[in-house]
This record gives C-alpha cells, structure tokens and sequence, in this order.
C-alpha cells in the first residue's frame, strides 16, 4: 500500500437517512454481504470518510480500478485484506441538503474497534503512517494471490503486494466497501444536523 491521497454519499429522500439510522451498519458498510470485490455494485453517488488509530492487517494487495455511481465513474485504489483490525474506528457520512434541515451527518463510531475478514475498500484518499512486511511493489496486478480471494486488477497493470501492514493515524475517503465478515465493538449510530465528520 503505498502513499496516496482524496472523498460523501447524496440521498435525496430523509426517509433513507431514518433507513441508515436503523440498519445503519448493513448500509454503511455498502454490499457487506456481496463478496469480496471494489466496485462488484453501484456505488451511490457520495464518499464517505473513516478514520482509525491503527490498522493492522494481513494478506495485503493494492491496485487501481474504477467504482462507478449512476452517472460517473470514480476512480480508486483498491485495497484489500484477507484479515484487518482497526482501533477506535470511526465512519461518517454527509447527507447534504435535505429540506428543513439542512446538512446531516450519520457516523459509526466503534471504539472498541472493527475486524474484518476479505475486506476490500474502493479509496479516494488515505493518510497515515505506514510499514509494510514482505512487500511486492511494481508486480502485475492480475496476478495477486496475497490478498482475498478474487481481489486481482487488471492484467499488465501495476500493483502492490505485501505479507502484512500496520497504519497509524489512518484517515481515508472512500467509495465502496465489501467485507465477508464484519465485527464493530461497542458500535454507537448516530443521525446529527450539521457536518460532524470523522475528520
């Protein structure tokens, strides 16, 4: 995984921000239960941020692809993870505009941490500190076989591999995540008007 740097998801109707507030996790966490690959669904047409103190994880892979919305594309770099855990995790999204109120953040705040099983994340933008164990820089991005299951690029395209990584101060802006198996410790859901971003 190397440096890279970039972003909110639009719901026109309020009825859909009452739907994320009761099945907040499911939502959030766009195609939880759709397998393992970046951009397998349509993503909807705003990132989101998250943040961590610290990710570390196993069977690490990175390469470029696209996660599309309705009516665009947006490029990304997609990061996978046959195994990760994140401390003090936290999730936001602003749902802009809405009548009457205004701007609404919904955040996922879990500071017992998240862990995850083939987690595969479509990113705009990252930050934090990282070191990387084992590392592949420069291998062709159809052929990974560190990463989960089916997480490949396109062939003749360049890629990242590693045995293992750790990230402090994580912060990112994301399209999409999937996620064979996903765990939040002492999970809070909140609905607030107003930007209350993660970062």
């Amino acid at each position: 995984m190397g440096e890279t740097t970039g972003g909110r998801t639009r719901w026109r109707v309020f009825g859909l921000v009452l739907l994320v507030g009761v099945f907040g996790v499911g939502l959030m966490f766009t195609g939880l239960s759709q397998g393992a690959i970046a951009a397998s669904f349509a993503v909807a047409g705003t990132s989101y941020k998250a943040s961590a103190d610290r990710l570390d994880a196993q069977g690490v892979v990175q390469y470029g692809s696209v996660d599309r919305s309705a009516d665009q594309a947006h490029p990304v770099l997609v990061n996978g993870f046959r195994k990760a855990k994140l401390d003090n995790f936290c999730q936001s999204i602003v749902v802009p505009g809405l009548p009457a109120v205004g701007d609404i953040t919904v955040k996922i705040a879990a500071p017992g941490g998240m862990s995850a099983d083939n987690l595969v994340l479509g990113i705009e933008e990252v930050t934090g500190d990282i070191t990387l164990n084992n590392v592949e820089i420069g291998r062709d991005a159809g052929t990974m076989d560190k990463g989960p299951n089916g997480a490949i690029g396109d062939a003749g395209t360049f890629g990242i591999q590693a045995d293992s990584t750790q990230i402090t101060g994580l912060r990112q802006v994301a399209w999409s995540t999937t996620a064979s198996t996903l765990k939040l410790n002492q999970v809070q859901i909140k609905a607030s008007v107003g930007r209350d971003e993660c970062f």
